[in-house]
């Protein structure tokens, strides 16, 4: 790729205190990142060359720029988002890296709504810390989808093997069950169906539901959302000619893996989808937000307080994340330019063997 045609890639600095600074040095320090895209950072020098002098790393700098427009093709950019003397205070959650996480992925969203990145890597940040900023979302993914006319979005965590969505996110246990709707679930598969094949290349995806209930209710034995609430969903989905299959008892079907067979997952909640893909991803899982305008992935983990600082924080799941976001940034060119020229995708076909 030409240096002048090379996907520009914004990333958020997150929390100050935690392992985002560590892993995005940690993964700029090689070169080879450069050849592939180019890297803009939101958020301090200061913090950074803290973060570096701290991990004993030499002979690098980013290069610092006021605008992305002013991005070096060659080298790790910079764009300082605040001056002030921060504090840090590594491994802690403290108010001002939230304020400060917070202000570095406004600016980097803002580039970003407006077509100066093309995609946003987000380093983690702390929903306490953040919350006492002024950050009124759960997470970023709602963040980012209020900044849009977009009525729904959707975390899909994303290996190479296996893509799970989820149909409630940040949203407590008890709630969980009020919270999920024929409606909802209806929504987050169509949001899951269109993202796996404008973003991931899958011409006719296969998507399998979990249930909500032990052993997905056991016909009524172990609760009622099941009959009452998924079947149906699931149902009304395929009549949408969305390739949907369910629901099935969440412990048997990742321990069985069955999701081998499915293009995605719906997850009903949280901890039911992640435990497992976290499980079976070890360090290269990306999460991504579905269902949006924009492309913004970030690393798996989180802010990582208990390892901050000691040089032992695997920067592979943020690698991995740039590299998605690449992927998903070319997929819905391919995507894009198919829809405007139909003909083609009966050439893709043919050269895939199809």
């Amino acid at each position: 790729m030409s240096e002048h045609h090379k996907i520009k890639i914004g990333v958020s600095l997150g929390d100050i205190n935690g392992i985002g600074i560590e892993v995005l040095l940690k993964t700029v320090i090689d070169t080879r990142i450069t050849d592939l895209c180019e890297i803009i950072v939101y958020g301090s020098s200061k913090a950074t060359s803290f973060h570096r002098k701290l991990l004993g790393i030499q002979d690098f700098s980013f290069n610092i720029i006021n605008e992305a427009s002013q991005s070096n093709p060659k080298r790790a950019n910079l764009i300082n988002c605040w001056q002030d003397e921060v504090k840090i205070d590594i491994g802690v959650s403290t108010e001002t890296a939230g304020k400060y996480s917070y202000l570095a992925l406004q600016k980097a969203a803002e580039d970003l709504k407006n077509g100066k990145i093309q995609g946003l890597v987000t380093l983690p940040i702390n929903k306490h810390n953040v919350k006492q900023a002024g950050f009124e979302f759960p997470g970023h993914t709602e963040y980012l989808q209020s900044l849009t006319e977009m009525t729904e979005s959707m975390m899909l965590m994303v290996n190479d093997h296996l893509k799970v969505g989820f149909v409630t996110g940040h949203v407590a246990l008890k709630d969980v069950a009020h919270s999920i709707t024929q409606e909802k679930i209806l929504h987050k598969l169509t949001v899951l169906n269109d993202s796996l094949k404008q973003d991931f290349g899958i011409r006719k995806p296969k998507i399998a539901v979990l249930g909500l209930n032990p052993h997905a209710g056991d016909s009524g034995a172990i609760g009622h959302e099941e009959e009452k609430t998924i079947i149906p969903a699931i149902e009304k989905a395929n009549h949408k000619g969305i390739l949907t299959f369910g629901p099935y008892s969440a412990d048997g079907f990742f321990g069985n893996h069955k999701y081998s067979q499915f293009d995605g997952v719906l997850a009903m909640y949280h901890d039911q989808g992640l435990i497992p893909f976290k499980s079976l991803s070890y360090e290269e899982g990306v999460n991504f937000t579905a269902g949006l305008p924009f492309v913004r992935t970030s690393p798996a983990h989180g802010t990582g307080y208990d390892i901050a600082g000691k040089n032992i924080a695997s920067e592979s799941s943020f690698r991995e994340a740039i590299y998605k976001a690449l992927d998903i940034i070319r997929k819905r060119a391919e995507f894009e330019e198919i829809n405007a020229n139909p003909l083609k995708i009966h050439k893709l076909s043919r050269d895939r063997g199809e």
